[in-house]
């Protein structure tokens, strides 16, 4: 758990590119957001301090745990997502790795330097749904999981 840094001028826009009125509106959005993907985030509670988003509550599992600080972190405007308050029930699962993604990558190429095997693409984009629709629409400061490979 921690502190998670993000590049905070790419990502997705909440607000049609402009700024929410208030923090609380801003944590309304990403909550809202995050309860979309159905990652099994109810218990999960978020905050707005800035360009930081506050996550406290409960998951399941590593996966889920992941999966919120993506989702709310690769959001336009946030710069740090802070987990210190969540509690993950089955915290045995190994960590995944996280890879920022840098001009002219693809999921293949990735998947080539983590796990020498380019074809492994698929995992890296399962991993990362419901935030990624597509395994070609991936962008430059976007971060990903990079799942330990059984």
């Amino acid at each position: 758990m921690g502190l998670f840094d993000f590049v905070g001028d790419v990502g997705k826009a909440l607000f049609g590119g402009g700024e929410p009125e208030t923090p609380e509106d801003h944590a309304k959005a990403l909550k809202k957001e995050l309860d979309s993907m159905e990652l099994g985030t109810e218990e999960v509670d978020v905050e707005v301090e800035g360009d930081t988003v506050v996550l406290k509550g409960n998951v399941a599992d590593q996966s889920i745990f992941e999966k919120a600080v993506l989702a709310v972190g690769n959001t336009l405007g946030i710069s740090h997502v802070k987990t210190d308050d969540v509690k993950v029930a089955a915290a045995d699962a190994p960590e995944a790795r996280m890879h920022t993604v840098q001009k002219g990558e693809t999921l293949w190429g990735i998947a080539q330097e983590a796990y020498g095997n380019g074809a492994k693409y698929n995992e890296i984009f399962e991993a990362n749904r419901p935030m990624l629709s597509h395994p070609d629409k991936i962008y430059p400061g976007q971060m990903l999981r990079l799942p330990p490979l059984d």
